[in-house]
């Protein structure tokens, strides 16, 4: 995603792509579903039309109506999205893909003026990305244009009618059984190779992984209302058991797994970022480390990467260029691994969250931060962080599990360039239900401290600057919740002092931060005032609507910071380093540099862990002058802002929440 909120400038692959294909397939082949009379009983405002539109289409193109359903679920959970495009130019319910505008790249690692590394011992590092040749879009991200051929239904239709896509959807399937040389059948067993070539993966690894998915939603079963209002049910058959030899016949490739950290549920190949000396005493892209015994590894932060897989793959193979330990792919999750987890990426903007993090690049570059992201990458991503998360111990809540968006700039002159991916549109309470750390209350709805927890489809704040400074982004479900002076929705919105060091207003746009919590955050309570909740925010009291039918936030239970007796005010810092007497010689010592913001006497902010200061020193590709700097200064990690941040655990006081 974008990068500064102050850059308002349209790139180029913020622009839709609105021609109309033309459809090649003979009328013949239209379905009577554009424009059709609903079944009987049911009114075009049904809200079981969506599922009559399964079955119809799977009567048509002979293609089990559980198969149809379990491969939509697993696109879009059978959501329309209004129309609106997925990161990777998929549309509807069951995401065919359009995604000509692709090809106007801009990596979010490219964009503003982020730090990559965020270390101050080395020469900043904001690479511009050199963008390789486009080679023409893959299939997997044309296959509303092979629906509309098989079909004879026009391309708009197929982006924004559900009941034409999920046809569109139908005919791709049953092309890819005649495909295989199979039969039509009416057994789901027998559509396993059908499925797994509709992932458009291009390996065996991937296209299983994603087809036993599918086959695993088929066997639980599942229901929900979607985001228009529909009903869609898909009855369990506990007792499927599919065909998985007819994988065989795909032509598929093998993948290079060995070495690769995952799961053994998701598909990952080892795809590596070197570790190059280049230049005038240079080197990169990342920095070897020997996690987590030198250090442990406390984040995984969460990134999309405003790219293609095929650029996001040769961009993390650029020694010049900077390093993130995952990408997933959207179309079908598929995970390729980069650096190894005991080596450090350059990925957060900030040396004291990358030398003790994991990041995970997801891949979105249709450009519309309001675009939406496939349940094959939220399911993939969770079932990878939640392995990496036992794996090293990193406890599974939104202080640990970080969106770039909540890393803190390092020191003030880095506040407003530091980076908003994934932005307000990931899912995150769906996330957490994937991880299976679902939020809730965990105390009255009365106590002293919130967790954020908004109706992600319901909860729709406006905002700007999607596609063009200053115009309305497409009306969507979002994490984020605004936040006001007053509670008041015509008072003025929290102001971000190190976004806007001359004091100037928060906005709505999409990329700015300084005034919005995000699902899963949580603060301690300021007050209440009819449906208002405030929370103490960036030194502040910030008001938020809260109506008891339609909580924004429910009730929490933790520890919270206040500054100890004595102190009107605290420092707040965005790392954690260690006193200068804890350096070793050879080691120059890193200032310990506060933010612009202040801790005020009577406020609370939600209380993290407690760390000792700690600095990785590697600056140089001869890694034995690495060092791994411990000092005796204490740390709380604390819900600040929108970000988090960091306090001195010798200038605070820690209480329960009451």
């Amino acid at each position: 995603m974008r990068g500064s909120p102050t850059d308002r400038r349209p790139t180029p692959h913020h622009r839709r792509l609105r021609r109309t294909a033309v459809a090649a397939a003979p009328a013949v082949l239209l379905l009577p579903l554009l424009g059709a009379a609903p079944p009987a009983g049911q009114s075009s405002s049904s809200p079981a039309r969506l599922q009559g539109a399964f079955t119809a289409a799977a009567a048509r193109y002979d293609v089990p109506r559980s198969v149809l359903l379990g491969v939509s679920y697993l696109q879009s959970r059978w959501d329309a999205h209004g129309g609106a495009a997925s990161v990777t130019g998929g549309y509807g319910p069951m995401h065919l893909t359009d995604a000509r505008t692709a090809l106007a790249e801009a990596p979010h690692h490219s964009e503003g003026t982020e730090d990559a590394r965020g270390d101050d011992s080395r020469a900043r590092l904001v690479p511009e990305a050199d963008l390789p040749q486009p080679s023409g879009l893959p299939a997997r991200l044309r296959t509303l244009t092979k629906a509309a051929e098989l079909t004879g239904l026009p391309a708009e239709a197929l982006r924004t009618d559900a009941e034409a896509n999920v046809a569109g959807g139908a005919a791709l399937l049953a092309d890819a059984q005649r495909e295989l040389g199979a039969e039509p059948s009416t057994d789901p067993a027998d559509w396993y190779g059908a499925v797994a070539r509709f992932s458009g993966a291009d390996d065996r690894a991937t296209a299983a992984a994603y087809a036993n998915e599918v086959f695993a939603v088929i066997r639980d079963g599942a229901g929900r209302v979607t985001d228009a209002g529909q009903r869609v049910t898909l009855a369990a058959e506990p007792d499927l058991r599919p065909d998985t030899g007819q994988l065989s016949r795909a032509g598929l490739r093998a993948a290079a797994v060995d070495g690769t950290e995952c799961p053994r549920t998701v598909s990952c190949e080892w795809i590596p970022a070197p570790y190059e000396e280049f230049g005038d005493n240079d080197y990169g892209n990342h920095d070897l480390a020997d996690r987590p015994k030198s250090q442990s590894i406390r984040y995984i932060v969460v990134h999309d990467t405003e790219a293609t897989w095929d650029t996001t793959l040769k961009l993390v193979q650029d020694p010049t260029y900077v390093s993130w330990h995952y990408s997933l792919r959207s179309t079908d999750g598929h995970i390729a691994q980069h650096v190894k987890n005991k080596d450090v990426g350059w990925h957060a903007g900030n040396w004291y969250v990358n030398a003790k993090s994991i990041g995970l690049e997801h891949e979105g570059f249709l450009a519309s931060p309001d675009a939406w992201y496939t349940e094959a990458m939220y399911r993939t991503s969770a079932r990878l962080v939640k392995y990496l998360a036992e794996k090293y111990r990193i406890p599974l809540d939104r202080r640990h599990i970080l969106g770039h968006d909540t890393v803190p700039g390092p020191t003030t002159a880095t506040i407003p360039g530091m980076h908003t991916d994934p932005g307000p549109y990931w899912d995150w309470r769906h996330y957490f239900e994937l991880l299976g750390k679902p939020f809730g209350p965990t105390s009255g709805k009365n106590g002293s401290l919130v967790t954020i927890l908004p109706n992600y489809p319901d909860n729709r704040p406006e905002f700007t600057g999607c596609a063009t400074g200053g115009e309305p982004c497409a009306v969507h479900g979002s994490s984020a919740v605004r936040l006001y002076s007053e509670p008041d929705v015509t008072s003025p919105l929290i102001k971000d002092v190190g976004l806007r060091p001359g004091g100037g207003d928060s906005t709505i746009d999409v990329n700015d931060l300084g005034s919005r919590v995000s699902t899963g955050q949580q603060y301690a309570v300021a007050g209440r005032q009819g449906d208002w909740t405030a929370i103490w925010y960036l030194g502040q009291k910030a008001w938020f609507r809260n109506p008891k039918g339609r909580p924004t936030a429910v009730g929490a239970a933790g520890p919270v910071v206040t500054p100890r007796q004595g102190l009107a005010e605290i420092p707040v810092y965005g790392r954690a380093y260690p006193e200068q007497e804890a350096y070793p010689a050879g080691v120059p010592a890193q200032a310990v540099s506060p933010l612009p913001y202040k801790l005020l006497k009577g406020q609370k902010y939600a209380a993290g862990d407690r760390v000792p200061g700690e600095y990785y020193y590697a600056v140089g590709f001869d890694t034995s002058g690495h060092r791994v700097v411990v000092g005796e200064d204490l740390y709380y990690e604390i819900q600040f802002g929108h970000r988090v941040a960091f306090v001195r655990a010798a200038d605070v006081r820690v209480l329960p929440a009451a």
